[in-house]
């Protein structure tokens, strides 16, 4: 249900099922608390971004083009968009 008021701010590249981490290449900037929402062919969930890493080291906001790893409660598929809500 993506309406007006989400950006699209990046694509899953990558999903690590064991530990629940997607890895997202940013297309806009993104920030800890962020409310995301994540679509693709069989992928449609919202999550809070409570954490995330770049370069195995803990951030609290990223740019375009930095490429993340997020903790994800809901199993992601590369190709997946997320938006900004």
């Amino acid at each position: 249900m993506t309406n007006g008021e989400e950006k699209l701010i990046g694509t899953v590249t990558h999903y690590y099922g064991k530990i629940g981490v997607a890895v997202v290449k940013l297309a806009d900037a993104v920030a800890v608390g962020d409310a995301l929402h994540f679509k693709g062919a069989s992928t449609d969930c919202e999550e809070t971004l409570s954490s995330m890493q770049l370069d195995h080291k803990a951030i609290s906001s990223a740019k375009k083009g930095d490429e993340i790893a997020m903790k994800v409660s809901e199993k992601m598929r590369e190709g997946d968009v997320v938006y900004k809500k």
